[in-house]
C-alpha cells in the first residue's frame, strides 16, 4: 500500500488506531457541512472499517490515506477509488484547525502524482456539493476543471443541493 511524501507531510494508509480521528472528521458539523449529515457512530465505523483492507490500483474499495505533519499529528484524510479500469474519484476531508494551511494542496498533489505516475489512472473526478467554496479552490488550484453542475443531484440537511462535477487528464497535470 502507497505512503506519500511532501516535503511537509507523510499520507499513509489508515490504519484501526486512526479511528479515533476519522470519528471524530465524521462528527464534526463543520467538516461535514458539505458532505454528510449525522450519523450514528455505528454507520461511521462501517464506512472506516470498508477503508481499512489491503489496497492496491485497481482495488474496488477507497484508498484512504491519512495526511500527518512531521509531528505525525492527523490533520485530515485524502485519497482515491476506481470508478472505471483508468479513472478514479479523489476526495479528502481535514480538521478545522489543518485547513487554510496548503495541507489539502499538498496532499492532493500527492495522490495525483502517485494516480497519474504510479496507479494507470488517465483522468481524475471529484464532486463537491455547490455551495463548498474552499473544496472548488483547492481542486483548481491543483488543476481540476469545473466540468458542470448537476442540478438538485444531491440530498442534505432538508434540501435538494447542486453538485459540481470536476475533471482532470494525466495530459494536462503531467
Amino acid at each position: 500500500m502507497p505512503v506519500l511524501h511532501t516535503p511537509r507531510l507523510t499520507c499513509s494508509p489508515l490504519q484501526e488506531e486512526d479511528w479515533p480521528f476519522f470519528l471524530s472528521l465524521q462528527q464534526h458539523p463543520d467538516v461535514m457541512r458539505y458532505v454528510a449529515e449525522a450519523r450514528p457512530e455505528e454507520a461511521i465505523r462501517e464506512t472506516f472499517t470498508s477503508r481499512l483492507p489491503a489496497w492496491s490500483p485497481g482495488s474496488d474499495h477507497w484508498l484512504c490515506l491519512v495526511v500527518r505533519d512531521h509531528n505525525q499529528t492527523p490533520l485530515g484524510v485524502t485519497g482515491y477509488i476506481h470508478r472505471d479500469d483508468d479513472c478514479a474519484e479523489v476526495g479528502f476531508l481535514f480538521a478545522p484547525q489543518a485547513q487554510g494551511k496548503g495541507y489539502g494542496f499538498e496532499s492532493l498533489q500527492a495522490v495525483c502524482d502517485y494516480a497519474f505516475m504510479q496507479g494507470g489512472i488517465r483522468r481524475l473526478t471529484a464532486t463537491v456539493t455547490a455551495g463548498n467554496v474552499a473544496s472548488k479552490r483547492l481542486l483548481e488550484k491543483v488543476g481540476f476543471v469545473l466540468e458542470g453542475e448537476l442540478r438538485e443531484s444531491y440530498w442534505l440537511a432538508g434540501e435538494w443541493h447542486n453538485d459540481w462535477l470536476f475533471g482532470l487528464l494525466r495530459k494536462e497535470y503531467c
